[in-house]
């Protein structure tokens, strides 16, 4: 799931502890997005310091004083990973679309190329990194789930928006409804780390748009997945 970058603010705490008057011998940018790749493709606790600076072309001693420990270097591969293309669709929808069965729409539907894309590990780096967390590693576990509650809340607060504007209906329980999306996200990047293909996610993106509550575009049938049927006449 997405957006880290529209999460926190700061770096992650990279350059904790960063030498000072020393020109570093390495681009940071460039470290910075293998570093992010090898997270989003192993996790967290898969990721062994070794394996990061062998990925980044840098000595450990640079990588703690460019970026701090391994736990600053995670916040800020992900706030990065947020920040791009790759990771901001969500949130650019949400921002983009004039209507909110319009912005979900497109978040299934990019979620579906986006996650199967072979030019990138697949799925969504703040929901696989957070596969075999250990239990020292509270605090990441903690920093990933706080960044995909605030895009349930995100979401929610969307939809109360279009509820208020009539575009849901009344009855429709809109906290449900955001769960419901971000379980089929959620659901969607670990089916194409499985091996599913685009196809396969774009059928269960429009599936899932067929449950959209009310009279909008694709709407299912009863409650659908906002929650309480609406009331008999």
């Amino acid at each position: 799931m997405s957006d880290g970058g529209r999460s926190g603010s700061g770096t992650g705490g990279g350059g904790r502890g960063a030498t000072r008057g020393r020109p570093r011998s390495f681009d940071r940018d460039a470290a910075l997005a293998a570093a992010t790749r090898l997270f989003w493709e192993r996790g967290y606790g898969a990721t062994s310091v070794g394996e990061l600076t062998e990925a980044m072309g840098i000595r450990p001693g640079s990588l703690y004083a460019a970026f701090g420990d391994k736990r600053s270097l995670f916040e800020e591969s992900v706030r990065a990973y947020g920040r791009s293309s790759v990771g901001a669709f969500m949130g650019n929808a949400l921002e983009e679309e004039p209507t909110a069965y319009g912005a979900f729409a497109r978040i299934l539907r990019e979620a579906a190329e986006i996650y199967c894309d072979p030019s990138h590990p697949a799925g969504c780096l703040t929901i696989s990194a957070a596969t075999n967390i250990a239990p020292q590693d509270a605090e990441v576990a903690a920093f990933l789930r706080d960044l995909r509650n605030a895009n349930i809340t995100a979401w929610e607060s969307r939809l109360r928006a279009a509820q208020r504007e009539g575009e849901l209906p009344a009855y429709v329980d809109v906290r449900v409804l955001a769960g419901y999306f971000a379980m089929v996200i959620q659901g969607m990047s670990q089916r194409s780390r499985d091996g599913a293909k685009r196809a396969e996610l774009a059928g269960i993106a429009e599936l899932a748009l067929a449950a959209w509550p009310g009279n909008g575009p694709s709407a299912g049938a009863g409650a659908g997945a906002g929650g309480a049927a609406e009331p008999a006449p």
